[in-house]
């Protein structure tokens, strides 16, 4: 199993959601787990805090897990990003084609190391 880690600053949470589930469909997975929550900050009612996990199968084999996405993260601070990938069912010309869509959009919102 493959893991890919990336953080991003000052991103919406919701927006990096939707793209990620839209650029990995469009590597022909099918979607599995679909789920978004929002959540307020202790002592803050106009701060929140996103946490999303999708899920992707193989097109053709139903059940058969090949991509796991978790996220949480606000949109004044940072977002973290962990992709789980089973190498064996997720091509790695797919997953090169998945970081190279997903570095377009939000390649400028990771922190300079």
């Amino acid at each position: 199993m493959l893991q890919i880690r990336k953080t991003y600053i000052e991103v919406n949470p919701e927006l990096l959601y939707a793209e990620i589930r839209d650029f990995t469909l469009k590597q022909g997975a099918s979607l599995g787990e679909d789920k978004i929550e929002t959540y307020t900050l202790p002592d803050e009612s106009a701060s929140f805090v996103s946490r999303g996990t999708l899920t992707f199968n193989v097109k053709d084999k139903p059940g058969k897990e090949c991509l796991r996405v978790h996220m949480v993260g606000s949109a004044r601070g940072e977002t973290k990003l962990m992709i789980d990938v089973a190498e064996k069912l997720f091509p790695k010309e797919k997953l090169a084609a998945l970081q190279e869509d997903i570095d377009f959009i939000f390649k400028s919102y990771e922190p300079e190391e």
